[in-house]
């Protein structure tokens, strides 16, 4: 019989990036989407956040507010969270906030 053992809560993962990392960078390895805990030197070992409540950025504008509880993504080429998946967005986590047009960041709930 196959057993697992276990290792840590899982609130944030190993990381270590090919170069630097400020604190707050918004970090994605295939559908795994993460948050910098702090700043990473290039070649060592630091953590990201998997879980969590985090300000992201947004788009503002007509048509982007955002409602409490609505599923978003990470659009990683622009560097804000969506409401709309598209072509390579990662699920993000659910607004736990909601955001207005003109609100440049919203609060979300990662969820892995």
């Amino acid at each position: 019989m196959a057993t697992a053992r276990f290792i840590h809560r899982g609130d944030a993962i190993d990381y270590t990036p090919i170069g630097d990392v400020s604190a707050g960078d918004v970090i994605q390895q295939e559908d795994l989407v993460g948050v910098s805990k702090l700043d990473i030197k290039a070649g060592t070992l630091g953590s990201l956040h998997v879980c969590g409540v985090f300000d992201f950025p947004k788009n503002t504008g007509a048509g982007e507010d955002i409602l409490f509880g609505v599923q978003l993504y990470w659009d990683d080429v622009n560097g804000v969270a969506i409401k709309v998946q598209a072509a390579d967005e990662k699920p993000l986590g659910k607004a736990s906030a909601p955001a207005g047009e003109d609100d440049e960041t919203v609060r979300v709930r990662l969820s892995q």
